[in-house]
């Protein structure tokens, strides 16, 4: 009886230091060396920007760290025929799971606009992409999506707060638009954009494991007081989204590097324009990109700090 006790008692204490331990810290002192800049034409299909170099970036004030925090912005001062200045970054880490946390301050927001915080591997579709915070123009909710390759859809068995609009993650699955993948759009409309920036920001969390990927969102004021040090999903509640089902997250998603950016118009932004809140701004989204500057003074990243951690043995 004894010895039944003490393994019983030696088994709970590994279960109360197992956790996640922190792998990553993406600080303001290192986080541009943490990253590549993407310099390459836009891969949204006619996106109406120009992503430039960490030189160009940090001289024309796109990009620096003030008080602590990481500022990723964009021209917000020229007329741009040829699309306007922005940055994209991509993680020189790659990670095959893990819980990745970012506490942002403000996002990218106003009519043109299409910001991403995303994961991607090296093979698209084939590897995988998961789509953290993303949406256009004046969207109130965050979109959440997963894009991959044949063989992978989300069933909806409940446990988290958000609504599912499309369940394939196929890019070319029959029934649903090209590339629409599988998403769940937030319940929040402080979740995003102008919401999000009004309301101080929040902190979003991906647990990534080989059974699911759950994506949580805590408004500022609501943020679990674990989030930073020894982060504990199980207490935090219901998560805004749950991908699982008839798909095999391990295989499925694989080397997914951290992408930051901020494009124009394109494939999303550009193709709901004349049916939106925008369209009395401009006959189309590229005129408007062009032509107004300070429109875009909003239309920046300010991050209060970015980790990922790993699940401790």
């Amino acid at each position: 009886m004894l010895f039944s006790t003490l393994l019983t008692a030696a088994a709970l204490i590994r279960l109360s230091i197992a956790g996640y331990v922190l792998q990553d810290d993406y600080s303001s002192a290192n986080f541009f060396n943490m990253f590549d800049f993407f310099t390459g034409d836009d891969p949204t299909n006619e996106g109406f920007v120009q992503y430039v170099d960490s030189s160009t970036a940090s001289s024309t004030n796109l990009t620096s760290t003030p008080n602590g925090n990481v500022y990723l912005g964009v021209d917000h001062t020229n007329d741009t025929p040829n699309g306007r200045p922005s940055v994209r970054l991509t993680s020189k880490a790659s990670y095959d799971s893990g819980l990745v946390i970012l506490d942002l301050a403000h996002m990218p927001a106003g009519c043109g606009t299409w910001p991403a915080f995303w994961m991607v591997g090296p093979s698209w579709p084939s590897n995988g992409e998961i789509d953290i915070i993303e949406g256009v123009n004046e969207q109130a909710s965050n979109a959440m999506t997963l894009h991959t390759g044949p063989g992978c859809a989300i069933t909806n068995g409940g446990g988290f707060s958000g609504s599912i609009s499309t369940d394939n993650c196929d890019v070319n699955a029959d029934g649903q638009s090209k590339n629409a993948g599988c998403q769940i759009v937030d319940s929040s409309t402080v979740s995003y954009g102008a919401g999000l920036n009004n309301n101080g920001g929040g902190v979003f969390a991906t647990e990534w494991t080989s059974t699911a990927i759950n994506i949580y969102f805590f408004p500022r004021g609501s943020v679990p007081s674990d989030i930073n040090s020894s982060p504990d999903p199980s207490g935090w509640g219901e998560p805004s989204a749950t991908f699982k089902g008839a798909c095999d997250i391990a295989t499925t998603f694989k080397s997914q590097q951290i992408v930051f950016d901020t494009t124009f118009c394109g494939d999303w932004a550009g193709a709901v324009w004349s049916s939106g809140s925008c369209a009395s701004k401009a006959d189309s989204c590229n005129s408007f990109v062009q032509n107004n500057p300070s429109s875009f003074s909003e239309a920046y990243w300010s991050i209060n700090s970015l980790k990922v951690f790993q699940q401790s043995a």
